[in-house]
């Protein structure tokens, strides 16, 4: 009787909690994603020339979004995930993007001067012709990173992961890469002209063409 009995109460449990998973939320229940300026901040949203300027958008999961030529200068970007969103042309000066989630995501020609992008996690980012100047990248993960003709004057990549990354005709002059993993960077034409490469990894980096003068642990064999 007892085995009969703790199976009986077995299974009005599972039933209890089988109702209880299917039973609609309450109204109080529900989110509501936010907005700012007329934009829902949710995956897939379009808000193309959107001003964000100095939004929290800090945690919020954008997926897929596009913000291209939108405004986001000093917006709070810290943790968001911006897997695959279109930011082609937008304003992301002074923006802090720390240990946000960039897989690839479009910057094409985005303005990132003095940007925070710490520990950002990327790959197969598109950012030809973006401006990085004085930005903070320290321990960034790049791989893999359409850069080509990017601006990287005075930026921090110290420890950034740049393996692979497609960095030709871009300009580094001043730029801090102690320590960064540039094995099979294309660096081809580029300037590296005052920039301190001390402790880098630099197995079969590509060098051609690329101008070096009073640069920190460049190879003089090239």
């Amino acid at each position: 009787m007892r085995i009969r009995a703790k199976l009986l109460l077995s299974t009005l449990l599972v039933m209890a909690g089988a109702l209880l998973l299917d039973t609609p939320p309450r109204a109080d229940d529900t989110w509501t994603p936010p907005r700012h300026n007329g934009c829902v901040l949710e995956r897939k949203t379009q808000c193309p020339g959107a001003d964000l300027s100095g939004a929290v958008l800090a945690n919020l999961d954008l997926r897929g979004a596009d913000f291209q030529g939108a405004n986001l200068r000093g917006a709070d970007l810290r943790h968001t995930d911006l897997r695959g969103v279109n930011l082609a042309g937008a304003d992301l000066g002074g923006a802090d993007l720390t240990r946000a989630i960039l897989i690839s995501t479009n910057l094409r020609g985005a303005d990132l001067r003095q940007a925070r992008l710490v520990a950002i996690d990327s790959w197969n980012l598109f950012a030809q012709k973006a401006n990085f100047d004085g930005a903070d990248l320290t321990g960034a993960n790049l791989e893999f990173g359409r850069l080509t003709r990017a601006s990287w004057r005075h930026a921090r990549l110290r420890a950034a992961n740049l393996e692979m990354a497609w960095m030709n005709k871009s300009n580094l002059e001043h730029a801090d890469l102690r320590d960064a993993n540039l094995q099979e960077t294309k660096l081809n034409l580029s300037t590296l002209e005052g920039a301190d490469v001390t402790g880098a990894r630099l197995r079969f980096t590509n060098f051609q063409g690329t101008y070096m003068r009073d640069c920190s642990g460049c190879p003089r064999d090239w």
